[in-house]
């Protein structure tokens, strides 16, 4: 009979505090206990780890250098909040065709990622970054010079908005469901075979991974999520333009995924958590004449928050006051020598073909033939 499985806790610790997190404000959000900037604050905290969870898929674990993460979200804010915009007349401004416009913006995007993704992966490093930009350029100016009636040109198009009550737990939701789908992708054979590719790709190909497949199923599902965080945003403001889209929101996505750890999906969440409050709430206190030190401030942050996740000198106060040591703290208890728990891989608690006690006896049976001399001998 086997032994049922031991549930790790460890694995679901982010569904939990995102979860009681979404609940603890949804009920504060129906009690009209959030004002509009703080729902604002929820969406866009919501946005941004969506960006910088997906994106971390490409960096942190196939280990490839995208900067054309804001053209994928381009791509579905675009087509997305168009075609919201369409059905709006016909079906309202309900959950269905904010459903409907999130299936066409995130599929669009995984299409655009298939194709972009096709020539580009067979590049490394520096050269994918490169295409990687230029792509996320070309959809900008694409969209730039689009006609009024397309896609509004420099105007951008006009987006329904979804009652801002629950539009910040749809993307809290989308959080879960994102995390759902990549975190079992890493720990399944398939994410094995991603980070056997980051690791090497020489050695992934010699073992008979295949590379291409691999690569494409990471690229597209990266931006698939990409084009649901941008039609998120083009609900969230109303309106959608291009200039928003740029290569320097690329990379503030790829901050948000460095500062977190590479291939660390909980510090990615944290880190986009952090970078988004920080900059809403500069926004909101710098104003007027002040709002030229927003990002002076930001800046000077982020390059604090570097100095002190990588400075050599700051080790030592790194290991000692880091969060997982805390919670050893707090969790540490005397030792308590009935509730030691054997080791189940103990010698007797093994199956083998023979008895441990009949390997360790003395008692040694001798047939008689074997002490009979042969008839040779005299």
């Amino acid at each position: 009979m086997k032994t049922p499985k031991k549930i790790k806790w460890k694995h679901f610790i982010n569904y939990i505090v995102i979860g009681v997190f979404t609940l603890i404000f949804s009920l504060l959000s129906v009690t009209n206990s959030l004002d509009l900037l703080q729902k604002f604050l929820l969406e866009k905290i919501a946005i941004s780890i969506l960006l910088s969870v997906s994106l971390g898929l490409v960096v942190g674990f196939l280990g490839e250098l995208s900067l054309g993460h804001a053209g994928f979200m381009c791509i579905g804010a675009y087509l997305g909040g168009k075609a919201a915009s369409i059905l709006e007349p016909i079906l309202g401004s309900t959950l269905l065709t904010l459903t409907i416009s999130l299936v066409i913006g995130g599929v669009s995007a995984l299409i655009s990622g298939l194709i972009i993704g096709l020539p580009a992966l067979r590049l490394k490093g520096d050269y994918l970054a490169i295409v990687t930009l230029a792509f996320g350029e070309i959809v900008k100016t694409l969209f730039l010079n689009s006609s009024e009636d397309s896609f509004g040109g420099p105007t951008g198009i006009n987006t329904p908005r979804f009652d801002n009550k629950y539009l910040f737990i749809v993307g809290f939701v989308l959080v879960l469901f994102m995390l759902f789908v990549i975190q079992n992708l890493i720990r399944s054979k398939h994410g094995r075979a991603i980070t056997a590719i980051r690791d090497s790709e020489i050695a992934a190909r010699a073992t008979g991974i295949n590379v291409v497949k691999y690569k494409l199923l990471v690229f597209a599902l990266s931006a698939f999520f990409a084009g649901i965080a941008g039609v998120l945003y083009s609900y969230s403001n109303y309106t959608v333009q291009c200039t928003k889209f740029d290569y320097n929101y690329s990379i503030e996505i790829l901050v948000m995924v460095v500062l977190g750890g590479m291939g660390n999906i909980n510090g990615s969440i944290i880190s986009a958590l952090l970078i988004t409050f920080l900059q809403v709430e500069l926004a909101s206190i710098l104003t007027g004449n002040l709002a030229v030190l927003q990002n002076i401030l930001y800046a000077l942050v982020l390059i604090l928050i570097v100095i002190y996740n990588n400075a050599p000198s700051l080790k030592g106060f790194r290991d000692k006051y880091n969060f997982k040591n805390l919670i050893k703290r707090l969790r540490k208890q005397k030792f308590d020598p009935s509730k030691e728990i054997d080791d189940e891989a103990k010698w007797d608690r093994v199956p083998t073909k023979i008895e441990m006690n009949e390997v360790l006896s003395l008692d040694i049976k001798v047939e008689e033939s074997t002490l009979k001399p042969d008839k040779g001998d005299k």
